[in-house]
């Protein structure tokens, strides 16, 4: 199958919705202009009395026939678009019926879904062209660690859209699968376990590492102080602090006993609904202070990677204001960035550097990176960062260098 066939192939009825859905909203928006020109000509020609005596079947013909091509078009994008938010649909349906104000919604809404369906068909284009390549077909396999308050859940992904793109290329992945709010050694001693695991199912020698936030420092600590290193090829750590944070000490320094017990009991009563067993709130987070990941950090880093054969690198993010960043991180965004100075809505950029390489990402314009965006959490396209082809070229560089 040649790769236009593959395209045409890969573009699934949600996708092919979306596209008719547009062409009907640009034939309505083309077609009512033209429309409402001839029936403004016939006016002027003929007059108002004669045009509405003579022609009135042709202004109620278009009525009808151009409510048909929007109603038509606006439910196909409305149900078929995943770039579209609430907020954007919402105000769709408040406006729809005041002059001006529903042109001007109909526009954004045509915009967001038109990116939509060329970002997605031309991504669908790209993985076809190089799908024999199996760019991201690494020696070993991929080992995906999530970070804190989350879990892996097989319906909802902690990486998004991300993994799917990733196997599109030929990886293999396992997930570290352990609680989502433990202190960083019980972590460690969990994920211990859970990579024996993998390797025994999967026959491989040994993995790759990526590790978002808190689950680069669990796996440091794991390589560290267990006997995995001998299974590691490679660990890197996405926006992983690890100098901490030092907004979360001052916080948990500051705020009374009470609240925060109360807000552990919260978390932890949540967690253990979402299915673990043993959450601990107070000390998974007092494990990201500053103080605390400095002294991690500086008994992890005492380990020789190197002398084990483990490459080694990080990657951080930068948000550029605080609207970047979906709640919460919009509203934690300038209190990290006046304690720990330049951030990603959680993790300032100082804490990011670790390892043999080191990459700061961020975008043009006002937008930026959030530590949530770099694990595609809302599952958004960002103008100027594809997080998904970032993680097919992080993956594709480690098959090149033998990996």
């Amino acid at each position: 199958m040649d790769s236009n066939k593959k395209v045409k192939a890969s573009i699934g009825p949600r996708l092919r919705t979306l596209g008719t859905g547009c062409t009907l909203l640009i034939i309505f928006l083309i077609t009512t202009v033209i429309c409402a020109g001839i029936f403004l000509g016939m006016l002027i020609v003929n007059g108002i009395e004669e045009t509405f005596v003579n022609y009135w079947v042709y202004p109620v013909a278009v009525i009808v026939v151009e409510n048909i091509i929007f109603w038509t078009g606006i439910i196909m994008v409305y149900l078929s678009s995943r770039q579209l938010g609430a907020k954007v649909r919402i105000v769709g349906v408040l406006v729809g019926m005041i002059p001006v104000l529903h042109l001007i919604a109909l526009g954004i809404i045509l915009y967001i879904c038109l990116n939509e369906y060329f970002f997605e068909t031309k991504k669908i284009k790209l993985d076809a062209q190089r799908h024999d390549e199996q760019i991201c077909k690494t020696k070993y396999p991929l080992f995906m660690i999530h970070g804190i308050f989350f879990r892996d859940f097989k319906r909802f992904n902690y990486w998004g859209r991300v993994p799917a793109e990733l196997k599109k290329n030929g990886a293999t992945i396992y997930y570290g699968n352990h609680e989502s709010a433990e202190t960083v050694a019980k972590s460690a001693e969990k994920l211990a376990e859970r990579l024996r695991e993998v390797i025994k199912e999967s026959g491989a020698e040994k993995v790759n590492i990526i590790a978002h936030s808190k689950g680069g420092l669990d796996m440091k600590y794991a390589i560290a102080h267990t006997d995995i290193a001998k299974y590691v090829a490679s660990i890197t750590t996405i926006n992983t602090p690890h100098r901490g944070c030092e907004f979360a000490e001052y916080i948990l320094n500051k705020a009374p006993e009470k609240s925060k017990n109360a807000v552990a009991a919260a978390y932890n009563a949540t967690l253990r609904g979402l299915g673990d067993k043993s959450p601990d709130f107070l000390e998974a987070v007092g494990d990201l202070t500053a103080t605390r990941c400095r002294e991690i950090s500086e008994d992890t880093d005492k380990f020789d990677y190197k002398a084990h054969g483990i490459y080694t690198q990080s990657v951080g993010s930068g948000m550029r204001h605080a609207i970047s960043g979906a709640f919460p991180l919009n509203m934690s965004f300038h209190l990290v960035k006046y304690f720990d100075g330049p951030n990603d809505g959680l993790v300032g950029e100082p804490s990011f550097r670790w390892g043999e390489n080191y990459q700061f990402l961020t975008c043009r314009g006002r937008r930026g990176i959030s530590h949530g965006d770099m694990i595609d959490l809302n599952r958004e396209n960002l103008s100027g960062f594809d997080v998904r082809e970032f993680y097919v070229q992080l993956v594709s560089d480690l098959k090149n260098r033998g990996l």
